[in-house]
């Protein structure tokens, strides 16, 4: 096993359409998904590169570390995907978001984790985000955070309540 190599799919899910990006675009969304693309041409350049690469080339890159690596016993796999998030700042320019964001309705009948899936050491830290912005009023007064603290004594650090 090898990699990895940058890949592209318009498809939101593995299982997506390939109409997914493009049925995301909008006259809201429009300017801060070029005002990412600009402000990001460096990393566009290594996607294309990425994109553009043979069989052949990813092997050259891999003898880099394995100099016997025979191209026809080495196969190219999709291993996963993630969908890049793109938020608008203070100036309505968009950013590229690399990291994952918790994202709940404005009643907070629903919260949810946005970007790459988080792994085992940021697991704690999402969930307490996500009852944070769904369950703002565990935090209300003093003897609820304490029960709080006792129900998930790691939980002692301030929770975004954006």
């Amino acid at each position: 096993m090898f990699g990895s190599f940058a890949g592209f799919s318009p498809k939101f899910l593995k299982e997506g359409s390939f109409l997914d990006l493009f049925k995301s675009i909008n006259l809201d969304n429009i300017s801060p998904m070029l005002g990412a693309f600009w402000q990001n041409l460096p990393l566009i350049k290594y996607l294309i590169e990425q994109l553009a690469m043979s069989h052949e080339d990813r092997m050259n890159d891999l003898r880099k570390f394995y100099e016997d690596a025979k191209s026809d016993k080495w196969e190219i796999l999709i291993a996963g995907q993630r969908v890049q998030i793109i938020k608008k700042n203070d100036f309505e320019k968009g950013e590229l978001q690399f990291g994952t964001e918790v994202v709940s309705s404005k009643n907070r009948s629903v919260a949810c984790l946005l970007g790459a899936s988080s792994g085992a050491s940021t697991a704690t830290h999402v969930m307490l985000s996500i009852l944070g912005k769904a369950f703002p009023e565990l935090l209300n007064s003093e003897k609820d955070k304490a029960l709080f603290i006792d129900i998930v004594p790691t939980s002692n650090i301030e929770i975004n309540k954006k």
